[in-house]
């Protein structure tokens, strides 16, 4: 069956965006980012900023961060925490761009949110901590953390916000359908596999 949505999964720093991003553009379709970001602002009534940095990252750095994360006000919200509301309207906006026809989602959990539909390629992006980092430099510039430091911390927030929404651990190959390692494929290398795919 023809893949009709790619959903881009990705280690920070390993290219992943630009991909998705090349991808979209070579197949002619919407490519969903920052406009995936701004509607569930849209949706949720939080800020955009607010939306980027909580929609995939963890409250903290273990699962245990979820349950001391504050709960959500009877009334307000659903009562959900604000964790569990942002992801509610996530998977809700996902599900509607998944409709609306063919596309390239990166991140927030497409993946797994999209696992029952047979017309959707998943895929997972990776490669070293050397790639990325300096690759992390080259985008985003130095910071008082060093590259190695933002890149476990960023991952790991991740890696818990996917487990805990998912049961399942982000970055196993048996979660996609391909796994392409961008510090040995380079980027172009790894468009070009996954347009094939997709057609």
């Amino acid at each position: 069956m023809e893949k009709k949505i790619i959903t881009i999964s990705r280690e920070f720093g390993s290219g992943g965006r630009t991909i998705g991003r090349m991808v979209a553009e070579q197949l002619g379709i919407p490519f969903y980012d920052k406009e995936l970001v701004e509607q569930v602002a849209l949706e949720s009534g939080f800020a955009p900023k607010f939306v980027e940095e909580h929609g995939e990252h963890s409250p903290g750095r273990s699962i245990l961060s979820y349950a001391f994360a504050p709960q959500g006000v009877p009334g307000v919200m659903n009562g959900l925490s604000t964790a569990d509301f942002l992801w509610n309207i996530q998977c809700s906006v996902i599900l509607q761009l998944a409709e609306k026809g063919p596309c390239v989602i990166v991140g927030r959990n497409a993946d797994y949110i999209l696992k029952d539909r047979p017309d959707v390629l998943h895929a997972y992006i990776h490669a070293d901590m050397d790639y990325r980092a300096d690759r992390i430099v080259r985008l985003y510039g130095e910071s008082e953390k060093s590259p190695e430091a933002r890149l476990q911390e960023k991952d790991k927030r991740r890696r818990v916000n996917y487990q805990h929404y998912t049961g399942r651990s982000w970055g196993q190959a048996q979660n996609y359908d391909i796994c392409l390692n961008t510090g040995t494929l380079g980027i172009e290398q790894c468009v070009q596999i996954l347009v094939n795919m997709a057609k």
